[in-house]
C-alpha cells in the first residue's frame, strides 16, 4: 500500500479516492498535508479535512424490513457481512433495531454472519435451516450472499417465495436474472460516483486549508420490489417442521 501511495506522489494525482479501510491513516494524511483532495467511499477516517461518500445502509436496511412486515413476515432471519466491516456491522444493527420497533425477535440461530459471497450465503442459510425452527424471510447483506441463500432454500425442497421471502441489498445487475427474481436494496451506484467526482473537482477548486472540516456527503438507496418476496406463509405451513410463531408481546 505504501509503494501505491509512492507512486501516486511521483505522478503528482490531482485527487484521491479511497475505497479500502485498510490504508493507513499515516499514509491518508501524506495526501492531506500536501493539499491532494482526498475522499472515501464507502469507509470512514479521522482525517479531518477528506471528504466521505457513504451509503445511508440504515435506511435500505429498513426499507426492506419494512417491506416484509408490510407482508406479514414476523419470523425474519438475517445474513450479515463480515463484522470485521464497519458497513457489515451498520446493516446488522440496523437489522436488530427495526425488529425491535416492530415488537419482533429473531431466534438466536437465525443472525448468521456471511462473507458477502455467494458460498458464504449458501453456508450461512444452510445453518438458518438446520437451527430448528423456520424464518418465513430472510435478509441478506448483499446480493451475492442472497444468491447464495436462494440456493440452499431450493436445495432444501422449499420455494421463493412461498415457502420463505428473499431480500438482497446492492441490487447488482445478475439481481433481475435469479429465479425468481430477486427484491433488493438498489444503491445508486452513479451518483455515488458522480458524486466522488464533483467533490474531489470541487476539491482541486478548492484545497484543503488548515481547520477544515470534514465534508460528508449521503447517498440514500431504495427498494426495489421483484418476485422473490410475498405474504408470509400461513401458519399451518410450519406445523410439520415443529415450528412456532413469534409473539409480539
Amino acid at each position: 500500500m505504501e509503494r501505491c501511495v509512492i507512486r501516486m506522489l511521483q505522478r503528482k494525482v490531482d485527487g484521491v479516492a479511497v475505497m479500502t479501510s485498510e490504508m493507513e491513516e499515516r499514509l491518508i494524511r501524506t495526501f492531506s498535508k500536501r493539499q491532494i483532495p482526498t475522499i472515501f467511499m464507502d469507509t470512514t477516517t479521522s482525517v479531518r479535512d477528506a471528504s466521505v461518500v457513504s451509503v445511508d445502509y440504515a435506511a435500505g436496511v429498513n426499507q426492506a424490513v419494512e417491506h416484509l412486515v408490510g407482508l406479514g413476515h414476523e419470523r425474519i432471519a438475517f445474513i450479515s457481512g463480515p463484522l470485521t466491516l464497519s458497513s457489515a456491522r451498520v446493516r446488522a444493527d440496523a437489522f436488530l433495531k427495526r425488529l425491535r420497533t416492530h415488537r419482533l425477535e429473531a431466534e438466536p440461530g437465525w443472525i448468521q454472519e456471511g462473507d458477502h459471497r455467494v458460498e458464504g450465503g449458501h453456508q450461512a442459510m444452510q445453518r438458518i435451516l438446520k437451527s430448528g425452527d423456520r424464518p418465513t424471510a430472510v435478509l441478506a447483506s448483499n446480493d451475492l450472499t442472497a444468491i447464495g441463500a436462494m440456493g440452499a432454500i431450493h436445495e432444501c425442497g422449499l420455494n421463493i417465495p412461498e415457502d420463505i421471502s428473499v431480500v438482497g441489498f446492492d441490487d447488482i445487475e445478475l439481481s433481475a436474472y435469479t429465479q425468481p427474481a430477486l427484491t433488493t436494496v438498489h444503491v445508486p451506484r452513479r451518483e455515488l460516483a458522480a458524486t466522488a467526482f464533483r467533490s474531489l473537482f470541487h476539491g482541486r477548486e478548492n484545497p484543503p486549508g488548515k481547520g477544515a472540516r470534514q465534508r460528508e456527503h449521503v447517498i440514500q438507496p431504495h427498494l426495489v420490489v421483484r418476485g422473490s418476496t410475498g405474504n408470509a406463509p400461513k401458519q399451518r405451513n410450519f406445523e410439520t417442521v415443529g415450528t412456532k410463531k413469534r409473539s409480539r408481546g
